[in-house]
């Protein structure tokens, strides 16, 4: 699983890094920098951990398993780049960097007792598929101490994204936090796997039949990359979605749009072939009400309350009343007009609803379209009598 899981995890990071690169030509303040600490740290982490890599690495360098020591060791580096970035996002800088140096001594100290352990323990030979397994039952200090730096780190990092999600200033910000936070279980799986290898060591066996699932848990380094990176391009997602809403919601006024304008076709302005979605969408909620306004002469006040009983009856109410009493208003005054007969008595105005801004406009005329398709037609006029014998 390896051979496959760590490349994966290194190119996602090596993506990550690229995209925050990028950034930080623009945006050089900590909470970025330390974004770019965190994936290339990250990218060295599972680079190393590539069984091919790791053992390159190892004899170049000369030292059995030194690729063990030095991807640890960039996981408690990524980590301390994460806890920074979290600290500046909810503290002034002073007190980020005054809340920080216990931290960053902490690890420090976490890194100075791994490589001491590390140096002093006998190598028990190469193993790049396993080498936490063996570390744990030859050498159980050293990982101890790996991991109490690794969970505390992740419970710190979990617990402050939770916090600030909740009061971050943007939404795309808030997800991405909340992805972060998402991760910790992760995190808390693969140290608990890590622990039993430990205690399976001191009693002469190993972790390898619950090793698949602390490579699964790795998957929340992955989770908490995609939080990390989503108020960046999070909001092209949200454009994106905008642009499929606002055409779903040309479709669906067209068919009122038709029906309306086709009787009163003077508010229907030419629009130019480069004119984008959100003006025509605008443009088509304008000539609607336009049109509704100018059919007011046809519409027949008796239609409206033998709708409004109808719809009250059916236990509608606010909105979804109004759109359905403007609906019968609408195709009455359209049958009428078409046959020239105007109502006795006139309605004062075609609108129900009172919108108190664009968004609120959209929201009730896509009511509007719905109820209107779904609205039966009015009876058929009588033809009048006429005024007098030939």
């Amino acid at each position: 699983m390896n051979s496959i899981l760590y490349p994966a995890c290194a190119l996602v990071s090596l993506l990550a890094l690229v995209f925050k690169l990028r950034v930080i030509r623009t945006d050089r303040s900590p909470t970025q920098l330390g974004l770019v600490g965190n994936f290339f740290f990250l990218f060295v982490t599972f680079t190393v951990s590539t069984p091919a890599v790791w053992i390159a690495i190892s004899r170049a360098v000369g030292i059995v398993n030194f690729s063990g020591l030095l991807s640890q060791s960039t996981v408690i580096l990524s980590a301390a780049c994460q806890q920074l970035v979290l600290l500046h996002l909810s503290h002034t800088r002073d007190v980020a960097w005054r809340k920080a140096v216990p931290r960053l001594a902490a690890l420090a100290t976490v890194l100075v007792g791994m490589v001491a352990l590390f140096f002093t323990a006998t190598s028990a030979g190469e193993n790049p598929g396993d080498f936490a397994l063996t570390r744990a039952k030859y050498y159980p200090a050293y990982i101890a101490l790996y991991l109490l730096g690794y969970a505390a780190n992740q419970i710190d990092i979990g617990v402050m994204g939770w916090r600030y999600a909740k009061i971050a200033p943007t939404p795309w910000l808030r997800r991405g936090l909340w992805l972060v936070a998402a991760s910790l279980p992760f995190g808390m799986i693969y140290t608990g796997c890590r622990v039993a290898d430990i205690v399976a060591g001191q009693f002469g066996t190993t972790g390898h039949p619950w090793e698949p699932i602390a490579q699964l848990a790795i998957a929340g380094t992955v989770l908490k990359t995609v939080g990390w990176t989503l108020p960046d391009w999070g909001r092209y997602l949200g454009a994106v979605r905008e642009w499929f809403e606002l055409r779903r919601t040309h479709r669906e006024l067209a068919p009122l749009h038709r029906a309306v304008t086709a009787q009163v076709p003077e508010p229907v302005l030419a629009l130019d072939d480069g004119a984008d979605l959100r003006t025509r969408l605008y443009r088509r909620l304008v000539e609607i009400r336009d049109a509704q306004w100018a059919l007011r002469t046809w519409m027949d006040p008796a239609v409206a309350d033998a709708a409004r009983r109808r719809a009250t009856a059916a236990g509608l109410a606010d909105d979804d009343l109004a759109a359905v009493v403007e609906a019968a208003q609408l195709k009455d005054a359209l049958q009428a007009k078409a046959r020239d007969r105007r109502p006795e008595a006139l309605t004062s105005t075609p609108r129900i609803a009172q919108p108190q801004d664009l968004a609120a406009e959209l929201v009730f005329q896509r009511k509007l379209a719905r109820a209107f398709a779904e609205s039966p037609s009015p009876q058929p006029l009588e033809p009048a009598l006429p005024t007098s014998c030939p």
